[in-house]
């Protein structure tokens, strides 16, 4: 790399593991394309090769856009270890599986009586998933130690506590951190709320300050300013206001933008309710939160229907990549302008604070090292961090009410379960996980019977376990 006397740095090296994706990878270039900043070499890599080659298509095109103030060069690299030989940053957004295994982490519950909103973190879903991804990410991260050591290392993909504790796991002197948009979700609805109730227009979420403590997806606000006004109070009545209906901040009029909105979008109706339980803000997405509680809001789809978000079928998400594989093939023939705007994501904020150019307060997942002290140390936890100048310093954010810190330590114990039971490939050990986790309210044999069919439902990625 080198850092120019008018506060730029070009030569970066950045490796991109599941660069075919038609969705981070495009919200990252795009972010880097309107920077002007940084600039230097994206190295694609992905085990669909094909995707890989057509991003670099896109890239091209992306940082050659009018609209472009920096210039990456994109290419497509054959392993994973070329891409990775001398990063200096390395980006990990990776799809565990095909949407076949994916159809079974959601919907074999079903026939158990078990809904997920969306399966990839936690309930049964999340477990056999982390079950495919952890091999997976030894292998990324026995690449970072042997090919760029000294590479900082944003990870994006779910389960985003496992993925990255399984990184540390595996090279423990790596310097990793997760990345995760919910947070970012509420401190937008805490600025709606200000414009409500108190006729402040425009707030920038990034103004409003949280104290964010526990796991990702299922984090909690004890604390949010807005240039010194204490929002805790202010959200207990917007909440009163809201009543049973809850509050769409994309769609206030109830009717849904358009197909995506359908399925993705939500009342925050859960996330108000745990408010009036806990007294802290649930600072993540209905369809997420409703997951890692007891079925309160997820017993079956009439309770759905009630607390008003929605179940993520797999088709959806299958439809949806037909689309974005059809766009990606316009946009490399020149037949649609490439994707050049921002994600909303704090990638590149991030990056360039670590390179020096600004520092930054930001939300992040990273091993427990006493930030929040009622919860395991080393486990991974979501919380604000200080970033500067090659270094990364998470913020203290002190223990969780006894009561929440209920609900979140028996995830964080699972989790860790999960992840030795990875390495180990031990599925009777996954099992004990699974049985663990409060969405499996069946009895042992039903129980069995639903892990046993997950795992062979998805063994074409358990290869490494004994999956009779």
């Amino acid at each position: 790399m080198v850092y120019h006397e008018d506060n730029t740095v070009s030569g970066i090296r950045l490796a991109y593991v599941g660069g075919g994706s038609r969705g981070w990878a495009w919200g990252l270039m795009g972010d880097l394309a309107l920077d002007g900043q940084i600039s230097g070499e994206i190295r694609l890599f992905d085990i669909d090769f094909e995707a890989a080659r057509q991003n670099e298509v896109v890239g091209a095109k992306i940082f050659s856009d009018k609209k472009a103030k920096s210039h990456w060069d994109v290419k497509m690299y054959p392993t994973l270890r070329d891409a990775l030989d001398g990063a200096d940053f390395v980006v990990i957004s990776i799809q565990p599986g095909t949407y076949k295994e994916m159809a079974v982490d959601v919907h074999a519950p079903e026939a158990y009586g078990i809904y997920q909103a969306v399966g990839d973190t936690v309930g049964p879903g999340g477990i056999i998933r982390a079950l495919r991804t952890i091999p997976m990410y030894e292998e990324i991260a026995y690449g970072i130690r042997d090919c760029c050591p000294d590479a900082w290392v944003i990870n994006y993909t779910n389960p985003m506590t496992v993925c990255t504790r399984s990184l540390y796991k595996a090279f423990p002197k790596i310097k990793a951190f997760g990345c995760c948009h919910e947070v970012f979700g509420t401190q937008k609805i805490l600025a709606y709320m200000l414009e409500e109730l108190k006729g402040i227009k425009g707030v920038d979420h990034h103004d409003i300050h949280v104290n964010v403590k526990g796991i990702n997806h299922f984090t909690w606000l004890d604390e949010a300013k807005y240039h010194g006004i204490d929002l805790m109070p202010l959200y207990r009545e917007f909440i009163e206001r809201h009543g049973e209906q809850g509050y769409d901040d994309r769609n206030p009029d109830g009717r849904p933008a358009n197909a995506r909105a359908g399925v993705f979008d939500n009342s925050n109706r859960v996330k108000f309710d745990l408010f009036k339980r806990y007294g802290l803000i649930a600072a993540a997405g209905d369809r997420h939160l409703a997951e890692f509680c007891p079925p309160w809001y997820i017993r079956d789809e009439k309770t759905v229907a009630y607390w008003d978000f929605n179940l993520t079928p797999v088709s959806f998400r299958e439809s949806e990549l037909v689309e974005r594989n059809a766009r990606a093939r316009r946009v490399a023939s020149g037949e649609e302008d490439a994707p050049v705007k921002p994600s909303g994501e704090e990638g590149v904020r991030q990056m360039k604070a670590l390179l020096g150019l600004g520092d930054l307060l930001t939300n992040v997942n990273l091993p427990n090292q006493g930030q929040i002290s009622s919860l395991p140390l080393d486990a991974v936890v979501e919380t604000n961090a200080h970033f500067s100048r090659d270094g990364i310093r998470p913020v203290t954010a002190g223990p969780l009410p006894a009561d929440v810190n209920a609900l979140v330590y028996r995830h964080v114990v699972n989790q860790e379960m999960t992840v030795k039971a990875g390495f180990e490939r031990d599925l009777e050990l996954a099992f004990k996980a699974f049985i663990n986790d409060p969405l499996v309210t069946l009895s042992l044999p039903d129980a069995r019977a639903l892990f046993d069919a997950m795992v062979r439902g998805t063994k074409d990625y358990l290869n490494d376990y004994n999956v009779n």
